[in-house]
């Protein structure tokens, strides 16, 4: 394969992303594309699909995402706004093969800047072979996105029945239990602590690196967590957790996003540290699977987002808005059966992201393989 050496301004031209403040975004289907990626929709495109930005600023920077359709580029991005004739698609997954973090020109604030991206030398093929490379690359991305859609559908029969059963009351037998001071008979009202810990104590071994979890690893979907985002730390902050616990966001808008997690991707009696900016739930009295599930809900997360102080913009969740919240506790045999059920989902999903592991692993040894032309197409 034959390719041109030349630099970045020779492939595409780039532009900073465009202001959009949480007042101004309204109900829409066109997702607004950030420094990590894409974190919400508004109703109007400022940019035309398919497209390509680069993460600007934040811990983010340098991330590149690739945009099927029309999009809003956010200010925390860079985008492009010419490929020059180049195909989009190899343009993402090349700027991806480039450390374009080192390039930060900003000062307490890590930022790139535009006309640092273009004097970066690279070398790439005509656009023929340009295509070739990404429909390679974009076959296993696509049954990337396949195994994804196939996590958000357990997931949310999970999350279907978690409601039938716990929160409309209407599990098997229904039809028969009593409803006696908001709750069915047999079941029994506790407080929040008294059968799930918020920020529970988890030892860490400081003598090693461990796991690190950002706030972007949490998925606004639910139970996976962005292995890509995972650091390996010598850290340990006040924030740990081990396999079975969920990851609340305590920020806005993250919380008001969506942004939970069960955790699942660590060796067996591992423990893990991460960002202070989401809180860990553990159950003492129902299971791992039910602390999840409740804390999808649009009860406690409300509950949690009316107790939210702070900046504007920045505000945080306090731990104590959980006292007083009351969890209704159903029979063992209800608990059981959900178990059941929700364990299966569970280890189906567990399945089906080490699939996404390896297929991206396979990807990303291919990719410059492909783009140095060790590998022919």
């Amino acid at each position: 394969m034959k390719s041109r050496s030349k630099t970045i301004g020779d492939l595409v031209s780039l532009q900073r992303g465009h202001d959009l403040t949480e007042n101004e975004r309204k109900e829409g289907i066109v997702p607004i594309i950030g420094s990590a990626g894409q974190h919400g929709l508004h109703n109007v495109a400022r940019a035309r699909g398919p497209g390509v930005t680069v993460g600007r600023s934040g811990g983010s920077i340098g991330k590149v995402t690739f945009v099927e359709q029309d999009y809003w580029p956010h200010n925390t991005c860079i985008y492009v706004t010419d490929f020059k004739g180049n195909d989009p698609r190899f343009v993402a997954y090349l700027l991806g093969t480039i450390n374009l973090a080192q390039l930060n020109s900003g000062a307490a604030q890590p930022s790139l800047n535009r006309n640092f991206i273009y004097k970066v030398p690279i070398s790439f093929p005509d656009t023929p072979i340009q295509s070739r490379i990404a429909a390679m690359l974009a076959a296993y991305d696509d049954l990337i996105e396949n195994n994804r859609r196939r996590i958000r559908l357990l997931e949310e029969a999970a999350q279907m029945l978690f409601r039938e059963w716990f929160i409309r009351f209407r599990f098997p037998g229904h039809e028969h239990v009593t409803v006696m001071d908001g709750v069915p008979e047999g079941w029994k009202k506790h407080r929040f602590g008294e059968i799930i810990d918020v920020n529970p104590f988890t030892p860490i071994d400081k003598s090693r690196s461990v796991t690190y979890v950002p706030m972007a690893a949490l998925s606004t979907s639910g139970m996976s967590i962005d292995n890509d985002l995972l650091e390996e730390r010598n850290k340990a902050t006040t924030v740990r957790f081990t396999n079975g616990d969920t990851l609340l966001a305590r920020i806005t808008p993250s919380l008001e996003n969506g942004k939970t997690a069960f955790v699942n991707f660590l060796r067996d009696g591992e423990s893990a540290c991460g960002s202070t900016e989401f809180i860990v739930l553990r159950g003492t009295q129902v299971s791992s699977f039910f602390v999840y599930c409740l804390a999808r809900t649009e009860r406690l997360r409300g509950t949690a987002i009316k107790s939210m102080t702070g900046a504007s913009g920045r505000q945080r969740v306090q731990e104590s808005c959980f006292n007083d919240f009351i969890v209704p506790k159903p029979p063992t045999h209800l608990l059981d059966a959900f178990d059941d059920f929700a364990s299966s989902v569970f280890r189906e999903i567990r399945l089906l992201t080490s699939t996404i592991d390896r297929l991206r692993t396979a990807r990303d040894l291919l990719l410059p393989k492909l783009m140095s032309g060790e590998v022919e197409v």
